[in-house]
């Protein structure tokens, strides 16, 4: 439990690179409290986001599997296990569904004494059949495993709840939610960042005065690309100089239909940017900011832009109505439904005192509520309390058991 420089080893668990991104900060925040950290993820795939390892912070790479492989994640399980019966840490935090249940399971087996599961999402939401109550069944366990499930919304609190994969009394949400916050100061309007912008739309093509679109995020069904694009060929007609910019990677696992893929690659309006490593000066090139997905933990998207002070729409899904309070801090539309996405777009093209409305009150909000540093300290509370538990608990075993010992040797001397 204790490392050879006498801290607390604290270990991250993540199935993907890219899911480094809701860590950034936390692992230099916990060395700074004492713990070692060490992260166990696998290596970046081809085509995926280009994420920043933290440095000086130790990361294991882990192969591990995003679609059921049962073999293979018999491996990683392995490899995750062994991995921490070298490291010995006195806390876990699991993310991501298959790092969750593998690495929650690796760490109850080597009975770490404080084991996290960050829930970011709800996954099964948009499966059906047998796939569905796969998900749902390695959801409850994963949830079994941990001693807290940290929600990072309370919308998924209470989808889990009701969807019975854990109790009240083992879930916690910190404050609005989030599970580490953001940094508004790398959002925020600055010269330097302004002037990254213009360069973009320059390079992109973009005419001055052309009002942008921008969407963050995987180009898959489940974000709700098909319909963004429908929603964008109807507002083409109206607004001939509207630009649709997305920033984002394609996955094989929820490939997008034929023709919404022929109209990204052919409509000479829409950009395609990529994965990119660096995204505010994407923010502060964009005048709207879309997430039309299908489900959500509670999105890190929305609260950059936010924090970059741009008007943001969103579906009214789980995890994103707790950051879009309609008509206050943005604008909602009824998931899957392209004319009524198309309608709340044309909204904030057309009325810019609305405009300036939701871009000051979000961006407030986003500075009182999420700020990185209150998330990290409610953390750092919530594992000092578990660890201080379970301590509690095995030095009363430890007495329960002297005492058994103690009374056994008195009754053999009689």
């Amino acid at each position: 439990m204790i490392s050879n420089s006498g801290h607390h080893r604290l270990v991250f668990v993540v199935n993907s690179p890219i899911a480094l991104a809701y860590l950034q900060g936390q692992p230099r925040y916990f060395q700074g409290r004492g713990f070692d950290v060490t992260i166990l993820c696998p290596s970046r795939r081809e085509g995926e986001w280009e994420v920043a390892l933290p440095d000086g912070i130790s990361t294991v790479a882990i192969p591990m599997e995003r679609k059921i492989a049962p073999l293979r994640d018999l491996l990683s399980l392995w490899r995750l296990w062994c991995a921490m019966r070298a490291l010995r840490p006195a806390v876990t935090n699991v993310g991501t569904p298959k790092a969750a249940l593998l690495g929650g399971l690796a760490a109850w087996l080597n009975r770490v004494p404080c084991r996290f599961y960050t829930l970011h999402g709800l996954r099964f939401e948009t499966t059906r059949g047998l796939k569905r109550r796969l998900l749902i069944c390695a959801e409850r366990l994963a949830c079994q495993l941990a001693h807290r499930v940290l929600c990072v919304s309370h919308s998924v609190q209470e989808k889990a709840i009701a969807c019975g994969l854990t109790s009240r009394e083992r879930t916690v949400v910190f404050g609005s939610g989030s599970c580490n916050g953001v940094d508004a100061s790398r959002f925020a309007p600055s010269p330097k960042l302004m002037q990254r912008a213009a360069a973009l739309r320059r390079h992109f093509g973009i005419p001055e005065k052309a009002a942008v679109i921008l969407f963050v995020g995987r180009l898959t069904v489940d974000k709700g690309i098909p319909e963004l694009v429908e929603a964008f060929v109807q507002l083409d007609e109206q607004f001939p100089d509207l630009r649709l910019l997305l920033v984002g990677c394609f996955e094989a696992e929820d490939p997008l239909p034929a023709e919404t893929h022929r109209l990204l690659e052919r409509h000479s309006h829409i950009i395609f940017a990529g994965a990119v490593r660096d995204t505010p000066g994407y923010y502060a090139a964009a005048d709207i900011v879309v997430l039309p997905s299908h489900r959500e933990g509670l999105p890190t998207v929305v609260l950059e832009a936010q924090a970059a002070g741009k008007a943001v729409v969103g579906a009214n899904v789980t995890g994103i109505v707790d950051v879009i309070t309609d008509g206050e801090t943005g604008l909602l539309f009824p998931v899957g439904d392209a004319t009524a996405l198309g309608k709340a777009i044309a909204r904030l093209i057309t009325d810019n005192a609305l405009v300036r409305k939701l871009e000051v009150v979000g961006r407030e909000r986003v500075q009182r509520e999420f700020q990185q540093q209150q998330i990290w300290d409610a953390l750092y509370g919530a594992y000092l309390q578990v660890l201080e538990k379970n301590e509690s608990r095995l030095r009363q075993a430890a007495t329960h058991n002297d005492k058994g010992k103690t009374l056994l040797v008195r009754s053999s001397e009689h």
